[in-house]
């Protein structure tokens, strides 16, 4: 019996990765592979890129340094690339690193066991176009094995808005919605498996509009006919554009108990000049009139957002109405981040601030962000929530997990079991994380 090859995944970025990376490995599988957790065992070591984040090829080009050896103790190893680094550099990364042996954009992972047979065969594999066939259709089937009781689910990909600071549209291509049936076909199949709660995900997921038996469906009729499945507890989405928040969903986060009060609706500037620059087109006031819309329809939901500080050409008065868009709408969550240019995006072109400018107003709106966060998080002290356990905690006995407003809250649960629902009292409110107590189990009526 030949003895499995080992992959080893390492993913950076966003949810929609680490849901790539899962697929990837199962797409492996079929040509032998097991997943490990020690690059240095691996026959086979994918690095999962997000071309976001500053300096994100640099970023990756140190990781490949670190990986050298291994390569040098391991002449089996083989070291792929995937993802929108890859996808936006792949012709450089062949150039500058020659420990890389296959590159793969993201729109094609499902071709990687004839890339890794094609690597295994001493040539150097690429492909980074963005293939005709639906990469979903060409994965195998999900393994039956048993899962943990939340799980990723791609249902979009893609996107048209072009925001001129966003490399998102020429790494990932044009929008694209998988068809509804499959959806629910996937969602089916991780509830057999154990999993609870289901996180949809898209560049802009709320622009979904899979087809379906009828006609199109948006994401708020999605939602609806995945919260029919017996044994799905929990949805949740991310990421959304404002300018796609329809009336649907927006009064499906009033209808739909299972669709949970918390949403990332990222605004990135409270200045209508910037966002024009940014080519977001939304308005600070269309934002915050959304804002009240969706609190309307759900009082208690919880809102999350990502901003950029120090855009070119931001002024001081551009960042006051960022800060006093923040000051409006009181966030629970919220990613920021000091601009960065991505090259070939349009506002790569222009002149950006002074760094210790930039670094200064990023400071002072963070300082209101997390300032907002434990003053919510602190509100929570002395409330009821539902958690879903997820795993064990730090401390012998404990367990942790997530409320409906996606905060982390771990208990004192011994014998507790993972995908457990359980009614706490939240007794304390620490830096990144709620403390709760058991409330007891009540009998059904």
């Amino acid at each position: 019996m030949t003895a499995p090859k080992k992959l080893f995944v390492k993913t950076y970025g966003c949810q929609m990765n680490v849901y790539d990376s899962e697929r990837m490995a199962e797409a492996l599988a079929p040509a032998g592979y097991v997943t490990t957790q020690a690059a240095e065992e691996a026959d086979l070591i994918l690095l999962n890129t997000c071309h976001i984040r500053e300096k994100a090829a640099e970023k990756v080009y140190s990781e490949l340094g670190r990986l050298k050896p291994l390569k040098a103790a391991n002449p089996r190893l083989k070291i792929g690339l995937a993802g929108c680094v890859a996808q936006a550099e792949g012709a450089e990364i062949l150039a500058r690193a020659p420990a890389v042996d296959l590159v793969v954009g993201p729109q094609s992972y499902h071709r990687l066991p004839a890339l890794e047979a094609r690597a295994r065969a001493g040539a150097r594999a690429v492909e980074t176009e963005f293939p005709a066939e639906d990469k979903f259709d060409a994965l195998p089937a999900r393994p039956k094995a048993r899962r943990g009781p939340t799980a990723f689910l791609t249902v979009q990909e893609g996107c048209d808005k072009f925001c001129s600071f966003c490399v998102v549209p020429y790494t990932r291509g044009a929008e694209a919605s998988r068809p509804a049936a499959r959806v629910l076909a996937e969602a089916r199949d991780l509830v057999e498996r154990g999993v609870r709660e289901i996180t949809l995900l898209g560049q802009n997921v709320n622009a979904y509009h899979g087809a379906a038996e009828g006609g199109e469906w948006s994401l708020a009729r999605l939602i609806r006919a995945l919260a029919a499945i017996d044994g799905l507890e929990r949805i949740r989405y991310t990421t959304s554009h404002p300018c796609d928040m329809t009336d649907d969903l927006i009064a499906a986060h009033g209808e739909e108990p299972k669709l949970m009060p918390y949403l990332h609706l990222p605004v990135q500037s409270g200045s209508d000049r910037i966002l024009k620059a940014m080519n977001r087109k939304h308005t600070a006031e269309s934002y915050l009139r959304l804002i009240e819309r969706l609190r309307a329809a759900r009082p208690d939901i919880l809102m999350s957002s990502d901003f950029i500080v120090g855009f070119p050409g931001e002024t001081e008065e551009d960042f006051a109405e960022t800060m006093a868009l923040v000051e409006a709408v009181g966030y629970g969550q919220a990613f920021s981040f000091k601009y960065s240019a991505r090259p070939g995006t349009p506002a790569a072109e222009r002149p950006g601030l002074a760094a210790e400018v930039a670094d200064h107003r990023l400071q002072r709106l963070q300082a209101l962000l997390t300032k907002q966060a434990q003053a919510i998080q602190q509100a929570m002290v002395g409330r009821e929530v539902t958690v879903l356990f997820e795993k064990a905690g730090r401390l012998p006995g404990q367990m942790a997990g997530k409320s409906e407003h996606l905060h982390a809250v771990h208990a004192e649960a011994p014998g507790m079991a993972p995908g457990a629902l359980r009614r706490l009292r939240i007794v304390a409110a620490n830096p990144h994380s709620l403390t709760g107590a058991l409330l007891p189990e009540t009998a059904p009526a």
